[in-house]
């Protein structure tokens, strides 16, 4: 890619998830520097959705930090939404920007980083120190969709650990069902063995949505009535577009991960402790994810659902 002089190059090489949590600090960036065009170092699926929204102007294709940044510039400044360096750091290091924005490590001064920061604040505090204002509240997102009765369950999450069982989710399916609210599967391609497992268990009235697109995603869960899902992206699609949701999560504490606006709308099921802080890579089932019974979850369903009419 060829840079402009005037250019702002925002490393974020992760999944939805954390796109989503980075939004404030994007704005942020924006604010510090508004005549600069912003680019975002990221995967293109997620990159180029976040460019539709209005968020960046321009991506460059970027999954992980193993390979260099295929980035041609000069005088532009390189700002890490990735990490705590110095890996990320170095990565951007290589396009020799005139300023780097990161947090301190001993070979670069910046603010300090705090391992029990929630995500959200932590890269708005690192994109203030450089001058761009930002909040929680920069959060909200506006992406056209119109409500519905649907409640859309999404059983699936990137690792074991975070699944919660299938049959438990077909126990939430088919009481939702039970109720007369039409209940709509969602799930990445890798997850469509597991949303036909649930369907199966949970009986009629449960349906698949299909291969969706991101932008078909984000409009599905910003137009339904609720969503249920784990600690992952959807979750926080939820959040920005300010669909109820409950969320059952483990074994990372919602103070790091969960809503971090309209806690109301956005009730977190959490048997953990921040002692004892699990694997969220981890290849079995977290045992305070697992400590989640269906009753608590179908009690929190209804009460949102009641509070929603």
């Amino acid at each position: 890619m060829t840079a402009a002089r005037a250019d702002v190059l925002v490393l974020r090489a992760l999944g939805l998830g954390d796109a989503l949590t980075g939004i404030p600090a994007l704005r942020g960036v924006r604010r510090a520097w508004p005549d600069r065009r912003l680019v975002l170092a990221a995967p293109e699926v997620v990159g180029r959705w976040l460019q539709g929204l209005g968020l960046v102007d321009e991506v460059l294709d970027t999954v992980g930090l193993l390979a260099p940044l295929r980035w041609v510039g000069r005088q532009h400044v390189a700002v890490n939404l990735h990490g705590r360096g110095p890996q990320s750091h170095a990565l951007l290091a290589e396009t020799r920007p005139s300023r780097l924005v990161a947090f301190a490590t001993p070979d670069h001064s910046g603010p300090a980083w705090r391992p029990d920061e929630h995500e959200v604040d932590r890269w708005c505090r690192l994109v203030r120190s450089a001058g761009g204002a930002c909040d929680r509240d920069d959060l909200r997102l506006h992406v056209g969709a119109v409500r519905s009765t649907e409640a859309l369950l999404h059983p699936g999450a990137a690792s074991a650990a975070r699944r919660w069982p299938a049959e438990r989710w077909a126990v939430v399916a088919r009481h939702l069902a039970d109720r007369g609210v039409p209940v709509t599967l969602t799930g990445g391609p890798a997850e469509q063995g597991l949303c036909e497992h649930v369907r199966a268990h949970a009986g009629p009235g449960v349906r698949l949505a299909g291969r969706l697109s991101l932008a078909g995603l984000a409009a599905r869960v910003a137009g339904a009535r609720l969503l249920v899902c784990g600690d992952t992206g959807v979750a926080h699609l939820a959040t920005a577009t300010g669909t109820p949701s409950v969320l059952v999560f483990g074994p990372t504490p919602p103070l790091w991960w969960g809503p971090a606006i309209d806690a109301d709308l956005h009730p977190v099921l959490w048997h953990g402790n921040g002692s004892a802080v699990g694997d969220p890579h981890g290849t079995v089932l977290d045992p305070a994810l697992d400590a989640i019974g269906t009753d608590e979850v179908v009690t929190a369903v209804d009460a949102l659902l009641a509070s929603s009419g």
